[in-house]
């Protein structure tokens, strides 16, 4: 199951790029909110707000797509311009000191980007709809998560995975993230994805066999912590669309990717 909670978000909030929606209550051209100061923002105007955002298209084959040349488009490559100078300064100071770097990725909507279902069931998740979109594994990449992957690897920083995803999804995750290119430590050892039945022995603290309790924030924090604590690393940087992917510590820096289409908490 990817998500815990999802909801129509009115914000695209990032780290470096600072885009951002119009707020709850807002009025545009032809709106008028004068009966209300309280009123929220009208959903179907927040839907063509996220539309054009994106750059909205249906390709030749009807599957909804993000325009390179979209604001969307605009503020990733930002991000992605600030990840690589910080990757390639941070990798050589961790290098001179003897550590060994790495970076942490979220997977959906921060490297397979899941516009075309969000689309197609109006922002609403259902766990049977979404595990037979994730198991087609032909979704297309967010833009330059790819090259960024192999950009850190490049710079001998070790490449790990912490998605919501779970085990039953793990082959077609794989596939996927092969397909777009983002071939690099796609072992179990790398992918870490939620295992309700066996939890990991790191999660103890919410999670057992019998019952599985933790939050998002606790089971990607607790992951994090495992890759530092248990296999020694240093996390200098943790990438994710959620703010909850980003949470609790044990990364020397967080990147908030662009994500409008719902909220995880």
């Amino acid at each position: 199951m990817r998500k815990s909670h999802k909801a129509v978000a009115a914000g695209a909030a990032c780290l470096v790029a600072g885009a951002a929606l119009y707020g709850a209550g807002a009025a545009t051209a032809g709106q008028s909110t004068a009966n209300s100061t309280h009123e929220p923002y009208n959903i179907g105007v927040l839907v063509k707000d996220i539309d054009t955002y994106y750059g909205t298209t249906a390709d030749s084959d009807g599957v909804y797509q993000a325009s390179p040349d979209s604001p969307y488009a605009e503020d990733l490559a930002r991000i992605d311009a600030d990840a690589r100078r910080y990757i390639d300064k941070a990798a050589r100071k961790a290098h001179r000191h003897g550590e060994k770097p790495a970076v942490v990725f979220d997977i959906d909507d921060t490297l397979l980007l899941s516009l075309d279902y969000e689309k197609r069931t109006n922002y609403t998740y259902n766990s049977t709809t979404w595990n037979d979109y994730v198991n087609k594994a032909d979704r297309p990449a967010v833009f330059g998560s790819p090259e960024l992957v192999r950009y850190a690897e490049s710079k001998g920083v070790e490449v790990f995975y912490n998605s919501g995803l779970s085990e039953g999804q793990r082959a077609a995750a794989v596939a996927n993230l092969k397909k777009i290119g983002a071939d690099v430590n796609l072992d179990a050892g790398h992918m870490f994805l939620k295992d309700k039945a066996n939890p990991p022995a790191y999660l103890k603290d919410c999670a057992t066999a019998a019952a599985w309790n933790c939050t998002t924030v606790q089971y990607k924090s607790g992951t994090r912590k495992h890759i530092e604590d248990d296999l020694g690393y240093e996390i200098i940087a943790n990438f994710g669309d959620q703010y909850s992917d980003l949470e609790g510590g044990y990364a020397n820096r967080t990147y908030k990717l662009p994500n409008p289409t719902y909220f995880v908490s």
